[in-house]
């Protein structure tokens, strides 16, 4: 699986971005496609991660309310809306895929086999 983030930006406290990911490869039906972040002398963590197939999702506890994740499954595509963002979320965002991943690792970064490059989100005061 290869995949292609996009989106990223300068925005303001309180404003919204929208990230996405395209993903390439013969079939999807078993993966779980996730956003990460990682910030300037911190490490990767999860953000939000949806399961392909069904759709479910799940969420980090610090953008729980603020982010939402979703799929296109004609366009191969999943998005991070991010909404009211705070100067605390500026770091370079990526996105992965893993395969057959159940609930209780999706926020593991390590479980992961594909990682996008880096888009880079930075939140102004």
């Amino acid at each position: 699986v290869q995949l292609q983030a996009s989106g990223g930006g300068l925005v303001q406290a309180g404003g919204s971005l929208r990230l996405s990911c395209t993903a390439s490869g013969p079939t999807f039906n078993s993966y779980v496609m996730g956003w990460f972040r990682q910030a300037p002398g911190k490490e990767r963590e999860f953000v939000a991660a949806i399961k392909w197939m069904g759709g479910s999702s799940s969420y980090a506890n610090a953008v729980k309310g603020r982010f939402t994740i979703s799929k296109d499954t004609a366009k191969n595509t999943v998005y991070l809306q991010m909404n009211s963002l705070k100067t605390e979320d500026t770091a370079a965002y990526y996105c992965a895929a893993g395969r057959s991943l159940i609930t209780s690792v999706m926020s593991n970064p390590a479980k992961y086999s594909s990682w996008g490059q880096g888009t880079l989100v930075t939140v102004s005061s």
